[in-house]
């Protein structure tokens, strides 16, 4: 009760068969169906006839064929105007920037990310996508905020209903050795700050910021707490508000 969506994000791609098989999209379509929306992460190049197949199921296409009393054409327009309320596909487009991009070895290119976007759109799936917010390789923090803004406006051009910013975290390893070859450094806070002030701004969508472990781009604990609360409200209200002045690091 109360609770209208769900996330099943599976650490990988939901339309990969691999790793979710074909044959159990029916048992966990009937699980989630009651949902408003059932949101799932996939890579752009999985992006197919296996969404709009996950999407149908979701909407029990079949026993509205039963109990429609109408044409084909009139059923399918039927589920359109509902299925963007049930399925919404996550993507990683990480960065618009295209030299970046490709060092990160997503192994797509922005011309994939467009297309799979595409695809859901013509099949009535919503849109969410994720920005990482200063990745390896972009080193000034002025840099950083200007791809993430592009990033944000590819995404909303590409039909996103929703961005979520990612500020890159180290702890995996492999950004510590770019960290050493000094090929990354971590965001500041104002860095995600004026970022999301930026995209949400924009009110072509929800554009929110990943919060997680947020004290570890900080440099100043006197204003952290103010400015985490800030963020925290405008991912919740979807609206403007005040920056946090600080008299100790003169934010």
């Amino acid at each position: 009760p109360g609770i209208e969506q769900v996330k099943l994000y599976n650490s990988g791609s939901f339309f990969d068969p691999r790793a979710i098989p074909l044959e159990d999209y029916s048992a966990i379509a009937e699980r989630v169906r009651e949902f408003e929306r059932v949101i799932v992460e996939c890579h752009p190049a999985l992006v197919g006839g296996r969404c709009s197949k996950f999407r149908d199921l979701l909407n029990d296409r079949s026993s509205r064929r039963k109990e429609a009393h109408s044409s084909e054409s009139e059923i399918d327009r039927s589920l359109l105007t509902s299925a963007a309320t049930k399925l919404e596909v996550a993507m990683g487009l990480e960065t618009a920037h295209p030299e970046v991009l490709e060092k990160l070895n997503k192994r797509m290119t922005l011309d994939d990310f467009r297309r799979a976007a595409g695809f859901l759109r013509t099949n009535d799936i919503a849109l969410r996508v994720f920005v990482l917010v200063k990745p390896p390789f972009v080193l000034d923090e002025a840099e950083a905020l200007h791809w993430t803004k592009r990033s944000i406006d590819f995404a909303f051009d590409c039909g996103a209903t929703v961005v979520s910013l990612i500020p890159v975290r180290q702890g995996n390893g492999a950004l510590e050795e770019l960290s050493r070859r000094g090929e990354f450094s971590p965001p500041r806070l104002g860095t995600l700050e004026a970022a999301l002030d930026y995209g949400v701004g924009l009110q072509r969508g929800r554009v929110f910021a990943d919060l997680w472990d947020l004290e570890r781009f900080s440099g100043c604990s006197a204003c952290f707490p103010e400015r985490r609360d800030r963020l925290h409200a405008v991912n919740l209200r979807q609206e403007m508000r005040p920056r946090i002045g600080c008299e100790f690091c003169k934010t």
